[in-house]
């Protein structure tokens, strides 16, 4: 993958994080997000570690993105807890789903976008 896949795995952290204070009424400026954020921007780019670790006939994209979206949940979640953020199991619910979503959502339509140019 490219610097450009791993911005838009920064991008949907950083949106998570945004929405997610938008949602409890706390404060939007980019300091609150990122207090949000970091620990899974800590998890994705321990993700993106393993993925360049990968041997070649794993870089799948989905491969890919289940590497980087499960550290980035797991990592988030245990930075989370340690330093004493919410992991109250509704949060955890919709982080899953949401990071899930995002960051497999993104790559699904970069192939689909890929083999329809490829087939034309």
């Amino acid at each position: 993958m490219s610097r450009k896949a791993y911005l838009l795995d920064v991008l949907v952290v950083l949106a998570f994080a945004a929405a997610g204070r938008a949602s409890h009424d706390l404060d939007g400026d980019v300091l609150g997000v990122l207090t949000t954020a970091w620990p899974f921007l800590v998890g994705m780019a321990s993700g993106w570690a393993v993925v360049r670790l990968l041997p070649l006939p794993l870089r799948r994209w989905w491969a890919e993105g289940l590497f980087v979206v499960g550290d980035t949940f797991v990592i988030g979640m245990a930075l989370r807890w340690i330093t004493g953020g919410g992991t109250a199991l509704p949060f955890v619910l919709v982080a899953a789903g949401v990071l899930t979503a995002g960051m497999l959502g993104w790559r699904l339509v970069e192939d689909l976008v890929s083999r329809r140019r490829r087939a034309a």
